[in-house]
């Protein structure tokens, strides 16, 4: 019995005699675009039995479904647990030591400094207590006192000036001393890292020394791709540096580590969609579904982006005013301007949402500090769009002449209603109709209603007015995943900073060519052109471009959105201008039958106002119709090609130093006189 009972006792003790604490070294980080997997090896003496090992020292933001371990040899395992130590303390910061070390060596090299002043001090006594001893003993001569005079003079002088600059550099001593006390107190107050503890059970069957290799997912890590292109001139190929931009805020620095970049993601979610049978009934007519654009494989978050620019546009390529960019999950927000372009500060938040009446909303990432969006038009819901008329009397602004997608329209907008009065740069416009003015001439659209129309331009207001305000000038990429693994280790500090990790340097024959399409905006851009980008494997990312030596700007590499050949642009040419002008005439109103007749022709001017010859690649478009009753005729393109299932013409001009070259063309369009077309 006694026996018994102190087996019973002892029993505790051998159930823990074989759990150890073991520490561990990272091998190697595979990084993808959002979270990391951490390769550890670690060495540990098993009992034969079971064998509790807590490995120690490890991140807290380890998703605990993915822990693996290999190595194990004849060892099995009975159970494997992670926890996070909140009380146990981490790692003390190893600068700690060598600031006090520091500090210690300051204040000894002011106590030497002080001895010498003190040294100072006692040699100016000695000769102050001394000069007059000679004159009571003696008569002096002239010459004698002159020598003493200035032995004393000059000695004192010494002395003074040694204190003065050795107090300077006590001081000195002491400011360094305070802001090293000062680093010490802030990493002294710091707050504690939560430890992440893997807990598992092994089963050995005899004594042995396990060589393990412990491998986990971790959040809160991730790269994002960015390039460095640079060129020499016109004839020179283009050199494009790859790099990855590395971030960790895992808790634990990476020290030192091998680092391999991956352009996959771990998904927790790989099934694949059952698309099933869509049943139609009739639900309200005010029932509308939500469409949203999800973004696309590749698209990674940016954390180190803090505002975001860009320019949004609708298929065709014209900029769209008025969307509304919002910080998915927040108020945070704004608008694009009558240029479509927008700016947002992004301090929080990872996603943007684009909406627009008439288009499919669309979730993108937050990815680059450059974001241009291309709206694609949701047919099914833009009939849905209603337009009220005059119904309150209030004021309605908007740019570029639309609504939320749908263009403003002149005297036949709603069949059977009253005609507005329309009053263009100030002067009243009788029988004005759907595009007599070009849209991209409309600087600001301004809606009179009720009482305040009539207030203004009386009886003749009556049905509302409209004025409109035209512009003074024109304004301007194994099976599911490539890896780079990286030579060179690099230690990733655990603080969310970036560190920049060359992927690649590629040397990529490009051609030159200056572009312009005046239909969107005026501006003359120097662009590059190459192909077999595919091969390098690049993803969406900032791209600083550098030309002759010097930094040109920012732009976006997105190979999905490219195909055949990926174009950069190096920069606007100030020295190259564009313009197109239409002919307008409110008075030309051709009608035949029931059919309305609408002619446009277009003139395009270019100057080379360079030094040097040129080639330009000039790209203007003409309108394709969507309807039987809408027929486009009479296409006069001069000397352009044109592609006809796009509508689409080019210019290919070699244009001599200060020179100018006119282009034109032209076409009709007929559609029945009670409909309205979006030339």
């Amino acid at each position: 019995m006694k026996n018994t009972v102190i087996l019973f006792l002892l029993a505790p003790l051998f159930l823990f005699a074989n759990t150890t604490k073991t520490p561990s070294k990272i091998k190697e980080v595979t990084v993808y675009l959002n979270g990391a997997q951490i390769t550890r090896t670690a060495s540990c003496l098993l009992q034969e039995g079971s064998n509790e090992v807590v490995f120690t020292g490890l991140s807290h933001k380890i998703d605990g479904s993915s822990i693996q371990i290999s190595g194990l040899g004849a060892v099995s395992i009975l159970s494997i647990a992670y926890n996070i130590n909140y009380l146990e303390k981490s790692e003390s910061n190893p600068k700690i030591k060598e600031w006090e070390n520091r500090i210690e060596e300051l204040e000894h090299e002011i106590s030497l400094l002080k001895n010498t002043i003190a040294g100072l001090e006692e040699e100016e006594k000695v000769i102050n207590s001394n000069r007059n001893v000679n004159g009571e003993g003696q008569m002096l001569d002239l010459e004698r006192i002159k020598q003493i005079s200035a032995y004393y003079r000059e000695r004192i002088t010494k002395i003074k000036n040694e204190i003065f600059k050795t107090n300077l550099n006590i001081n000195k001593i002491k400011l360094e001393i305070n802001d090293l006390q000062q680093q010490l107190a802030e990493a002294n107050n710091a707050s504690e890292t939560p430890q992440g503890e893997i807990t598992i059970t092994f089963d050995a069957p005899i004594s042995t020394n396990l060589n393990a290799t412990l491998s986990y997912l971790v959040k809160d890590a991730g790269w994002v791709p960015n390039y460095d292109i640079k060129s020499n001139g016109l004839n020179a190929p283009l050199s494009m540096a790859y790099k990855g931009n590395v971030y960790q805020n895992t808790g634990q620095d990476w020290k030192d580590v091998k680092i391999s970049l991956s352009t996959g993601n771990p998904n927790y979610n790989i099934s694949k969609p059952t698309v099933e049978a869509h049943y139609l009934n009739f639900v309200s007519a005010y029932h509308k579904r939500k469409v949203t654009t999800t973004a696309k494989k590749g698209y990674a978050f940016n954390p180190n982006v803090k505002k975001v620019v860009g320019t949004v546009t609708d298929e065709s390529g014209a900029p769209l005013p008025g969307v509304s960019i919002l910080v998915k999950g927040t108020s945070i927000g704004t608008t694009s301007d009558f240029d479509g372009n927008y700016s947002l500060d992004v301090p929080s938040g990872k996603e943007l949402v684009y909406s627009y009446i008439g288009m499919h909303m669309q979730e993108l990432p937050i990815y680059s500090s450059i974001m241009n969006v291309r709206m694609e038009e949701d047919a099914q819901h833009l009939d849905e769009v209603v337009v009220t008329g005059y119904s309150t009397a209030s004021v309605e602004r908007t740019l570029s002449g639309r609504v939320a997608g749908v263009s403003i329209r002149g005297a036949s907008n709603v069949s059977n209603n009253p005609q507005p009065l329309y009053i263009i740069d100030g002067i009243p416009v009788d029988g004005f109709v759907d595009g007599d003015l070009d849209e991209n001439e409309i600087q600001d659209i301004e809606v009179l209603k009720g009482s305040n129309a009539s207030a203004i331009y009386g009886t003749r207001g009556a049905n509302g007015v409209v004025v409109i305000t035209t512009k003074k000038s024109q304004m301007h990429e194994g099976a599911t995943k490539t890896e780079f693994a990286i030579k060179k280790p690099y230690t990733i500090m655990a603080n969310g900073d970036i560190t920049a990790i060359e992927v690649n340097t590629f040397k990529i024959p490009a051609a030159y060519e200056y572009f312009a399409a005046p239909v969107l905006n005026e501006n003359v851009y120097l662009t590059a052109s190459f192909k077999d980008w595919e091969k390098h494997q690049l993803l969406p990312g900032e791209a600083n471009i550098y030309f002759e030596g010097a930094y040109a700007g920012k732009t976006v590499i997105d190979p999905y959105t490219t195909k055949k050949e990926m174009i950069l642009s190096l920069g606007i040419e100030p020295n190259i201008t564009v313009t197109r002008q239409q002919e307008r005439n409110f008075k030309s109103r051709p009608f035949v039958g029931s059919n309305r007749i609408l002619d446009r022709s277009y003139v395009l001017e270019v100057k080379n106002n360079k030094n040097t010859s040129i080639n330009l690649k000039l790209m203007d478009r003409i309108p394709k119709s969507q309807n039987k009753e809408i027929k486009v005729d009479d296409i006069i393109t001069h000397n352009a090609t044109y592609d006809e299932s796009k509508g689409l013409l080019t210019w290919n001009m070699a244009m001599e130093p200060k020179s100018v070259q006119k282009t034109n063309f032209s076409f009709q369009v007929k559609f029945p006189k009670e409909r309205h077309i979006s030339l």
